[in-house]
């Protein structure tokens, strides 16, 4: 389970600034919280802010380092790495960006991070222990060496083998090393998903339909609780259409695949809706292509309920960006109610995500520790900060009985847009 994630120097990250899923000691929503001893933490997490506040951008910074990790050992000795600092201070343009993550995997409280710039590796270390107190360095990273600790068997000899451009926990992961790997596994296990272009899973639903893989009866069982107009819902095998390949598309690109897809099986999915006569009996039924026929916001239940149901199935964390985009609150909230119950979510999965949508503050769904804000300063740096730790004008803290919708649209907790008269 994710713990807490750091970022600075970072597109609008400027300064340090760490989102955090420990449970703080309230007592709202115990069910709520997942417990890894001596720890207690949070099954989902909500970020709020204006347009343009940054949020989207914490989205893209935990993007930004699973791509790093995963992409490190691919890298030839000269290429340049991934790198988006802060552009708007002469201090941070040229100086390296910061990702530190801490999980729980096995038993185990790791703290992975790195620091980098465009050509190199600055800094890489790696901790863990049972608990935050109890944790113990693994291996530690500088531009003068890497430093190897007796906990850490399988980087030793691997020193050396490490370009300024990778990332020794990549190599030593791909030499075998058993806890190096699951370092590497763990960013494998979180999925980062816009919610505005869902049509990039819409695959991972289909082979799950068609399959009939983990998830399937959950997905299904959603979609009629949803009551969203279909009776059932099938993965189709079908023929190859080249006449279904989009316009946009090349004609060079439409001969590649007319010649590679030629006499292959295609799936899509079809809705079966019941057709009615003038007195409203249901006399047959009439089959919709879900892309064609059926609304964007049908599309995108059906496209996210994939990975939301491996997700809640795997134990892994899912995270959203404008989750609630197309959606009715009613819908989106029932989708929070899938991660924050024990009882749908038994292996621990956890939900991030960002939203414009105020309703779900007045829905007693989420605890105080869950809510956050990003907001921008007078220089464009993004903060972030929780609403359990946020300070009223007067000194006190937040009260679990505030109106927490309207106090937040009138602006008493920041984070909102100032629009001038």
């Amino acid at each position: 389970m994710l713990v807490q994630f750091t970022v600075g120097n970072f597109l609008s990250f400027n300064k340090k600034r760490t989102l955090s899923l420990e449970a703080k000691g309230i007592s709202e929503l115990k069910t709520n919280i997942s417990s890894f001893k001596p720890e207690k933490i949070l099954r989902s997490s909500v970020i709020y802010g204006a347009n343009s506040s940054g949020k989207s951008n914490l989205i893209k910074a935990l993007e930004r380092m699973r791509d790093v990790v995963l992409s490190s050992v691919k890298l030839n000795d000269s290429d340049e790495l991934d790198y988006s600092p802060f552009l708007l201070s002469t201090e941070t343009e040229n100086q390296p960006t910061f990702f530190e993550i801490v999980f729980w995997q096995d038993s185990t409280r790791y703290r992975y991070g790195f620091e980098y710039t465009l050509e190199q590796i600055v800094n890489e270390w790696l901790f863990a222990g049972k608990s935050e107190k109890s944790e113990k360095s693994l291996f530690i990273r500088t531009l003068d060496g890497i430093g190897v600790s007796d906990k850490f068997k399988e980087g030793e000899g691997n020193e050396s083998k490490t370009n300024g451009n990778r990332l020794f926990i990549s190599l030593v992961a791909q030499l075998g090393g058993d806890i190096s790997k699951k370092i590497v596994d763990f960013f494998n296990d979180y999925n980062v998903l816009s919610g505005l272009e869902h049509n990039d899973y819409t695959g991972f639903t289909m082979r799950m339909l068609h399959k009939n893989l983990n998830g399937c009866n959950e997905s299904l069982k959603l979609y009629q609780k949803l009551k969203l107009g279909f009776k059932e819902i099938n993965a189709v095998e079908s023929d190859f259409n080249p006449a279904e390949i989009p316009d946009f598309i090349s004609a060079k690109m439409k001969t590649k695949l007319i010649k590679d897809f030629a006499g292959k099986k295609g799936v899509s999915l079809k809705t079966v809706h019941n057709k009615f006569d003038k007195k409203g009996n249901v006399i047959d039924f009439v089959v919709f292509d879900k892309q064609g026929n059926e609304s964007e916001g049908t599309n995108k239940i059906i496209d996210l309920s994939g990975p939301i149901f491996d997700t809640l199935y795997l134990g892994k964390a899912l995270i959203i960006d404008e989750l609630d985009a197309k959606l009715h609150p009613l819908i989106t909230i029932r989708i929070v109610e899938l991660f924050n119950s024990p009882e749908s979510n038994p292996n621990n999965a956890q939900l991030i995500f960002t939203t414009h949508d105020t309703n779900l503050l007045g829905e007693d769904l989420f605890r105080r520790d869950q809510i956050w804000f990003a907001e921008k300063d007078d220089q464009e740096q993004t903060d972030l900060y929780s609403l359990s730790d946020f300070n009223l004008p007067d000194g006190s803290k937040v009260r679990n009985d505030s109106n927490l919708e309207r106090n937040y649209i009138r602006g008493r907790y920041g984070a909102i847009p100032f629009i001038t008269n």
